[in-house]
């Protein structure tokens, strides 16, 4: 079986960070390790504090992982402040890790901060270069490349400028934009557009989280990087499709939908 680790942040409520991982892990026949960032206080509603891990806790964990267990394939969330980055840069480098997702977790769904300001040039200098793949919504680019995403043209233009930082391919996620939701993925050479239709649902928690760890899962399965990301678009926008209508605010996706239909174990 492959093994996947995620370096994330944990969400009280199930929907993102190391709980929406582990679930997209074993959704996708992965063996799903984590490594915690983060402790956070949060609900469908938002997130309410989060107290991060010591830098030091952290590289522990990860250490633990490599020095007992072959991974195959990492993905990075919630990394809040700067001696974090710069301690996972460390290990990963240590270790040798080859396939790293990166999803620049920056401000939750409720308008939360989860990257610290000083931390944002930390996460683009130090990590960026190491990542096979990196994830960012619109939102997290404009960030990042500071200037404004409009349309599918500027989305092109944002995602040249975040290869040139240093990572091996670049997806940018469209869904902040009207119309069809239609992600960007370019390798530095060609521009590969993965569609699906807007979904009438509010219940969207954890979808950053969720397509990230499935591209992870999928390329620990060997699967050349344009395949894996056409499997992780289609499963996302499943578990969109049939996303729960758990708590009072933004509920999550679901992770199994397929496989307990599969089984008869539906609760409609």
């Amino acid at each position: 079986m492959k093994k996947v680790l995620t370096i994330a942040g944990s969400d009280t409520c199930g929907g993102a960070g190391i709980q929406a991982d582990l679930k997209t892990f074993a959704a996708h026949g992965v063996y799903g390790m984590s490594v915690i960032t983060a402790v956070t206080a949060q609900n469908t509603q938002g997130v309410i504090a989060v107290q991060d891990i010591k830098p030091e806790i952290i590289g522990k964990q990860i250490d633990a992982i490599f020095e007992d267990i072959e991974v195959d394939a990492l993905k990075i969330g919630m990394v809040s402040v700067s001696e974090t980055i710069e301690t996972i840069r460390d290990r990963l480098i240590e270790h040798n890790v080859k396939r790293i997702v990166l999803d620049p977790v920056m401000i939750s769904k409720s308008g939360y901060p989860l990257l610290k300001e000083d931390a944002r040039k930390a996460l683009i200098t130090n990590l960026l270069p190491l990542a096979t793949i990196v994830t960012p919504n619109i939102p997290e680019a404009e960030t990042i490349t500071g200037r404004p995403i409009l349309n599918l043209r500027d989305v092109k233009e944002a995602a040249k400028i975040i290869l040139s930082l240093g990572p091996a391919c670049v997806l940018l996620k469209g869904g902040h934009l009207e119309g069809t939701a239609t992600d960007i993925l370019f390798d530095g050479k060609v521009f590969s557009e993965f569609k699906a239709p807007r979904l009438n649902t509010k219940n969207t928690h954890g979808t950053g989280c969720t397509l990230s760890a499935s591209i992870a899962a999928n390329l620990a399965k060997d699967m050349e990087m344009t395949r894996a990301v056409e499997a992780s678009k289609k499963y996302i926008t499943m578990a969109i499709e049939h996303s729960l209508e758990i708590g009072k605010g933004v509920g999550p996706t679901h992770h199994f939908y397929e496989i307990y239909k599969k089984a008869g174990m539906m609760d409609e």
